[in-house]
């Protein structure tokens, strides 16, 4: 006889049938067990604390994403990659190349959400650890969507707060992304070898779905363009019928743990954030200095993510290019520092990944500090 438990795996999406075992997941559960704990009138405001037009814009992404993967497209573009780059140093130059440039326009969430399912498939196809390679991409997104005021959450904040024009935000912050692509694309030339991809011989491409591939391709634009006017929950209610109807399958494969993860981290950081000694201490920084701001809003972006750096700091201080500057280098670093790491290591799945992440990422935040203080006080 099958026991219950087994039966309820069984039915879950995989997903959460796992999520048990996401150290992430069970962290951010025993914070918001403890707050629930010390104030449980507090509960009932718990969903208030959630920003739920933006999980509703990431599940509809990882829809659409989970679509494009299924319909074997970025497998069939991994395999024409393969056959035109020769080494595994071009390979990682071109896919972190690439993640960056999209990160300024398509934001560094969904610039992700096409880029890392691609390296997974082109790594399985030329033999090759993926796991690098997702790292260098996650540093890459932070890297190009400092540039744009939609290339990220943050960004698009400060540009509506202050009101700045596009083309100033750009100028603005174009010394410190040149610096930062410049360190990164040399790290990729040191990080990754010269020596020939070792593709695996196919005796047929890819099959490819079409009707699915159509499909998703054409509810992306109409689902961005509704997500930035506002309607995201109505777009993601549209979305997931046209889903339901065409491969209902593809709603069971969605990594909907990763929204349950975004949501505690939600109501966990502003609880945080809404402590009295929270709000003390930062009372306390002297962020009307420029140099005190741009260390503040590295060390706590380290701590509570960007995002929410970006709303406190702003809060304290008039002087957005600053905050920019300190939010765009404090997304480097501890994985909690951009909410674009934390999609990056979650969509390649592997444990092992959080280590080489913070190999990798620890260091560049120490050269990439150095260059947002050399763009804001030298250039």
């Amino acid at each position: 006889m099958t026991p219950p438990g087994s039966r309820l795996t069984a039915w879950l999406p995989p997903s959460l049938a796992t999520l048990h075992r996401d150290a992430l997941f069970v962290v951010l559960l025993l914070v918001l067990l403890a707050f629930s704990v010390a104030a449980p009138a507090g509960i009932a405001g718990y969903a208030r604390r959630v920003d739920w037009p933006t999980i509703a814009a990431l599940a509809g992404l990882l829809l659409l994403t989970t679509a494009l993967e299924a319909s074997g497209a970025l497998q069939r573009l991994g395999e024409a990659l393969v056959a035109r780059l020769a080494s595994e140093r071009a390979l990682a130059l071109a896919l972190v190349g690439a993640a960056a440039l999209l990160s300024t326009v398509l934001t560094n969430d969904v610039a992700l959400f096409v880029v890392v399912p691609l390296t997974v498939s082109v790594c399985r196809l030329a033999r090759l650890p993926a796991t690098r390679l997702v790292v260098f991409e996650a540093l890459a997104v932070n890297a190009g969507s400092t540039l744009s005021p939609i290339g990220n959450p943050q960004n698009l904040f400060l540009w509506q707060q202050w009101q700045v024009s596009f083309g100033r935000f750009v100028l603005e912050m174009a010394p410190l992304v040149a610096l930062l692509m410049a360190l990164l694309l040399a790290l990729t030339v040191l990080a990754f070898p010269a020596r020939a991809l070792g593709a695996h011989r196919l005796a047929a491409p890819t099959p490819l779905d079409r009707p699915l591939l159509v499909t998703a391709l054409l509810l992306y634009a109409p689902f961005l363009v509704a997500t930035d006017l506002h309607h995201a929950g109505i777009a993601l209610a549209l979305l997931a019928a046209i889903v339901l109807a065409v491969r209902a399958r593809l709603l069971r494969e969605v990594d909907w743990g990763l929204l349950l993860v975004f949501v505690l981290m939600f109501v966990d950081l502003r609880l945080l954030a809404g402590l009295d000694t929270v709000r003390g201490a930062m009372s306390a920084l002297g962020l009307e200095r420029a140099a005190h701001l741009y260390w503040a809003g590295i060390v706590l972006s380290q701590g509570v993510s960007n995002v929410p750096a970006t709303i406190a700091l702003a809060e304290y201080s008039q002087d957005w290019r600053v905050i920019a500057h300190a939010v765009g280098v404090g997304g480097f670093g501890i994985a909690i520092g951009s909410l674009a790491n934390l999609i990056a290591l979650r969509l390649l799945g592997e444990r092992r990944a959080w280590l080489a992440f913070h190999a990798w990422s620890l260091p560049f935040l120490a050269l990439a500090a150095l260059a947002g203080w050399a763009a804001l006080f030298w250039l």
